[in-house]
This record gives C-alpha cells, structure tokens and sequence, in this order.
C-alpha cells in the first residue's frame, strides 16, 4: 500500500490566516523522497534510485484541527496524523466493513455497562501523533468524552482492520501504539482471516505476538470477554 503523505502542502494556517509552510517555526525532520523510475522516464529526465533529501514540515495536533476548521481538510479526507505527518488512510472495502462491522457488535453486546467501543474514531497518543483506528475500547470514566479527548490513559484495546495496509499496521502501527503504552493492539488481517494478538509494549515494539489463525481470541483488561474467530469473519 502506498501511504500517501502531505507534509510537502505548500499552504498552511495559523491563527485564521493563511501562511506559506516557510512561516511557521523551523521544527523538521529530514525525509527522503523515493523516485518511480516510470515518472522519471515519462518526464524526459534519467531515472534515479533515489532522490535528493529534503525537509519535512511536521504538524502538531492544533495545526491539524485548525487545517480541518478553516478547510484545508475536509470531511472527506480520511487521513490521520501520525508523528506529525498528516497521512492518507486506505479505501475502505466490502469485506473490511463487514468484519468492524462484526467486531462492534460483538464488543458492544459483551461490554455493555463496562467499556466504550469507538468505532473509526480518533484517539491521543501525543502532541504529533493521533489516529484513527478501526476500533479502540475505552475505559469508562468520571470525565465525559464530551468534555475530553480519549487518551492512552483510556485505551484498553485499540484494534486496526487490515486489507492493504497490513505491513503498515504491524510496522508503523503497532511501533507507534507501543510507544505509546497502549497495553494491548490487535491486527486483523482480512485476507487470511486471522488476528495478530500484540501484547506487552515498550519503546521498541510490543514483546509478545501471537498469531491466531483459529479458535477464539479474549481481552486482556477482560479475560472473561472471548470472542470466537468464526463471529469476527462471519
């Protein structure tokens, strides 16, 4: 899967106005830009292996909001921002749909009374860094959500539905989510219809990952919460 990034957007906002991304503090990290030969040919130039480093302008989580206020973003971008880059999610297909679809069902009917399921919504993991995952239970709280956002503190499970986005949501994913302290992540892979249990994080990844191509999977905050593979991927 190709993730789509729009570091590189040329017009940003600040305060209501708009400012070139030159305007803003110079806090960047360098990236490196890869180079489709193809392109390179249709162009008429050499192609090249790789590209000239370049700088990168990296968002905080108000620059992001404020970019979705004024229009930058719209209702229809399904991106989230992730170490301050602001990144395209994938399309959304049949199957996908169908296996949140059943999961949220499945954990609300269980839960009901003990946890919030978030579907697709966004969750706080640090000043640059908040995605959008499938699915996240939440603990319930004296704070409403209403008044507060969701934050790692909160989160019990986060869960991420995964078709072409798979490597992406074991690598990038499951490092940013450990990271974080999130206690336990899972991966469902759609195409082999199997979940990628991911426990025990710390700086460097989660320690423990267990593949369950069959029989059931539980929560770990809930043990007694057990959800069989045959009802996720019915």
């Amino acid at each position: 899967m190709v993730q789509r990034i729009y570091a590189g957007t040329e017009t940003r906002v600040k305060n209501g106005a708009m400012y070139s991304s030159r305007a803003f503090p110079a806090r960047t990290a360098t990236g490196y830009t890869l180079v489709d030969e193809a392109s390179r040919g249709r162009a008429g130039r050499k192609a090249m292996a790789v590209a000239v480093a370049r700088a990168r302008r990296l968002f905080t989580r108000a620059e992001y909001h404020r970019m979705g206020e004024v229009g930058i973003l719209t209702p229809t971008d399904r991106v989230e921002l992730i170490r301050g880059e602001i990144v395209e999610m994938s399309p959304i297909g049949r199957r996908h749909v169908a296996f949140v679809n059943n999961l949220n069902q499945l954990l609300v009917m269980r839960l009901a009374g003990r946890a919030i399921v978030s579907v697709q919504n966004p969750v706080v993991l640090a000043d640059d860094s908040e995605p959008q995952p499938d699915l996240a239970v939440l603990r319930k709280r004296a704070v409403a959500y209403k008044d507060a956002d969701a934050t790692t503190e909160d989160i019990l499970l986060l869960i991420e539905v995964a078709e072409s986005s798979l490597s992406y949501d074991r690598s990038t994913k499951a490092r940013l989510y450990a990271e974080a302290g999130v206690s336990e992540y899972w991966v469902v892979d759609v195409a082999a219809e199997s979940v990628e249990v991911h426990r025990a994080p710390d700086a460097g990844g989660y320690r423990e990952v267990a593949r369950l191509p069959g029989a059931s999977v539980s929560l770990l905050t809930f043990p007694d919460v057990s959800l069989t593979l045959a009802e996720v991927f019915a």
